[in-house]
């Protein structure tokens, strides 16, 4: 494991309240008692789990786990947190893209035995502090992969922060998966300190919209090639009804030129696709169009959760969206039975919401 542990003079614990006064300051915010009462406890954690390197009268948990509703603060709390730890082994680390790391580094184990245990104790080499953000499970194949990496990081000594919208209990809902996740669950209410960070407001109700995050227009023609190449910025050098090979899968795209693509929901969502897809296409087309969304209740749970899971990821990496729906934003889930939507809901509540006249 890493030993570049380099805690200045200053306290631990008063480093981490100090800069999230600051922080505070800076933004103009006001912290309300449980987002107060998660950064003392967080900083209280580290000062004790850094400082049981020198003593090992008692081992302190083995991380916190923060939950709570949409809009609690809790990746502002983290944010904070992790800024002010006093350390260069550490990482903040969203969920997708984790799990896609995982499965690549476990190639260059392939063949061997176990390379999920060889790829957490490399993690563990390299990294004293890990924390995620945005921390949830519905896929059993992610289920499985992570869990059997919380154990090994627990048991190598990463010290670990996740921030969730379910407490340990409320993860992997799935009745036909739950029984084989438990036992990460139980990790987490047995090692872990869990954290609810549950009252107040929704801020991100009053967020103003994020300017390079994109539009909802609606309602829009999912054909609507005029509308659309104006908003995407295409011009006469764009290709259009291509075939991308997106991790050995064809995905047919509607129109493509430099770092733009215009994308169909239908063929993104209701086709099987993973978090690694959507991942690839943000990395070469940070700039994207998607047309034809519709009501999720017309959809299957599955084709909405890819949905989800691809906001999820947009989000975090920051694409620069333009979505064209047949619906306001406010009926785009009724009748949909896919959960985690009020997270999904805040974010494109942060697009700029673009009527369009009949």
């Amino acid at each position: 494991m890493s030993s570049d542990l380099s805690v200045p003079d200053e306290a631990v614990a008063a480093r981490v309240l100090r800069h999230f006064r600051v922080s505070l300051e800076e933004r103009g915010y006001h912290a309300d008692s449980a987002q107060q009462s998660a950064i003392q406890h967080l900083a209280e954690w580290l000062e004790e789990f850094l400082g049981a390197r020198r003593s090992w009268l008692r081992k302190p948990p083995a991380g916190v786990y923060l939950w709570g509703s949409v809009g609690r603060g809790k990746s502002f709390v983290m944010d904070c947190f992790f800024a002010a730890v006093p350390i260069q082994a550490k990482r903040r680390v969203h969920f997708h893209s984790f799990l896609q790391e995982l499965q690549i580094r476990m190639l260059a184990f392939a063949g061997q035995a176990d390379p999920l245990v060889k790829v957490a104790r490399q993690i563990a080499e390299q990294t004293r502090l890990l924390c995620f953000d945005e921390f949830h499970v519905h896929d059993i194949g992610d289920a499985m992969l992570l869990g059997r990496m919380l154990k090994v990081l627990v048991e190598e000594g990463v010290g670990m922060v996740c921030t969730s919208n379910y407490p340990p209990s409320g993860l992997c809902p799935n009745p036909l998966y739950r029984e084989r996740f438990r036992p990460a669950i139980e990790l987490l209410e047995k090692r872990f300190d869990v954290l609810p960070l549950d009252g107040g407001e929704d801020y991100r109700l009053r967020a103003t919209p994020l300017e390079n995050w994109g539009s909802y227009l609606w309602p829009a023609r999912a054909d609507d090639l005029a509308l659309i190449g104006q908003r995407l910025g295409l011009d006469d050098k764009a290709s259009f009804d291509q075939v991308l090979q997106v991790n050995h899968h064809p995905l047919r795209v509607h129109a493509l030129e430099d770092d733009r693509a215009w994308l169909d929901f239908s063929e993104l969502f209701e086709r099987p696709r993973s978090a690694a897809d959507y991942l690839w296409l943000i990395e070469h087309f940070p700039r994207m169009a998607v047309s034809g969304l519709g009501p999720l209740g017309d959809y299957p749970p599955d084709v909405s959760m890819r949905f989800l899971n691809f906001i999820d990821i947009a989000y975090d990496r920051q694409l620069r969206l333009q979505l064209f729906a047949s619906v306001s934003l406010e009926r785009l889930a009724e009748g949909g039975a896919a959960i985690d939507f009020a997270r999904t809901l805040s974010r494109l509540r942060q697009l700029k919401v673009e009527p369009l006249s009949a």
